[in-house]
């Protein structure tokens, strides 16, 4: 396993479990144990999968089996956008996640968009980030022009910014700006998110080939050397596995360029953040209680 330092101090693993979409509170709860027992130690989720307690009480039982120390997790969770109204509702929702996990602190949390009052709810972030509630704090699905407002505006800079990368997605500019701003790069949908298929992309599966390694661990692998954090997501113990067997082999430059060359720009992604459509579905709908 490697790891990437934020700029607080902390090391953060370079590849995580992700929950997304993991409703089932039995399957989530193992999918999170099996990730632990194949070695991973960054688990993913959200206030609005509405599987945080599925993932804590994932988190007790492995440390109760003695697989891993709660020290040696790195734990992140996200603030929904119904949250952010203004401080003292953001205040509430980070303490709701830590008990929903039955926590009493989280490695990293994130805001889960850059909607509503943010700028509020990142001062109650910062606040307990400096009680001790919240080790690191960060970001999600903020593109560059925000994330340059946002950094040249609060106190505290965002350590992470989780956002959608895969080869068909690059976000090379978007890295660029993290970068800039010290911010740690995470991607969500590592894999494509199922809108994109890699797994029958003929020069994707020549390198894996080359490597004898699978399309999935080589497109992971291509992040992971742009030096992004990657979470992918399966409910299937081979698959959980497999993805983790990344860390024996490295891409050549001229792999990784041929990787990249897959980028399609922002058509690719799933969720369409620019549409005023999507944003008021966000802001309007309540998610979770």
């Amino acid at each position: 396993m490697e790891y990437k330092t934020l700029s607080n101090g902390i090391k953060m693993p370079m590849e995580g479990f992700g929950v997304f979409q993991v409703r089932d509170k039995e399957e989530c709860r193992q999918s999170v144990l099996n990730a632990i027992r194949a070695g991973y130690r960054l688990i993913d989720t959200a206030a609005s999968y509405t599987n945080e307690d599925a993932v804590g009480e994932a988190v007790r039982e492995a440390i109760a089996e003695g697989l891993c120390t709660r020290e040696e997790l790195f734990i992140t969770s996200k603030m929904w956008v119904q949250d952010m109204e203004n401080y003292e509702t953001a205040k509430a929702a980070i303490d709701s996640s830590l008990n929903n996990m039955g926590l009493e602190y989280l490695d990293l949390y994130l805001l889960h968009q850059a909607m509503k009052d943010y700028f509020s709810a990142w001062r109650a972030m910062e606040d307990a980030h400096k009680e001790g509630k919240l080790r690191a704090i960060g970001v999600s699905n903020f593109y560059p022009f925000v994330l340059t407002n946002f950094c040249e505006t609060v106190s505290v800079k965002p350590m992470v910014n989780q956002v959608e990368l895969h080869p068909y997605f690059a976000q090379e500019e978007a890295l660029k700006t993290m970068e800039y701003y010290n911010v740690v790069p995470e991607a969500w949908a590592p894999l494509g998110g199922g809108r994109h298929n890699p797994f029958e992309n003929e020069m994707v599966k020549e390198i894996a080939a080359a490597h004898k390694k699978t399309v999935g661990q080589v497109v992971l692998r291509w992040n992971v050397q742009r030096g992004v954090v990657v979470i992918p997501k399966s409910v299937h113990k081979e698959r959980i596995e497999e993805n983790f067997a990344i860390w024996d082999f490295s891409l050549t430059d001229e792999e990784m360029k041929q990787i990249s060359s897959l980028d399609l720009g922002y058509t690719g992604t799933a969720i369409k953040h620019f549409d005023p459509d999507f944003v008021r579905m966000c802001t309007g709908r309540k998610i979770h209680d």
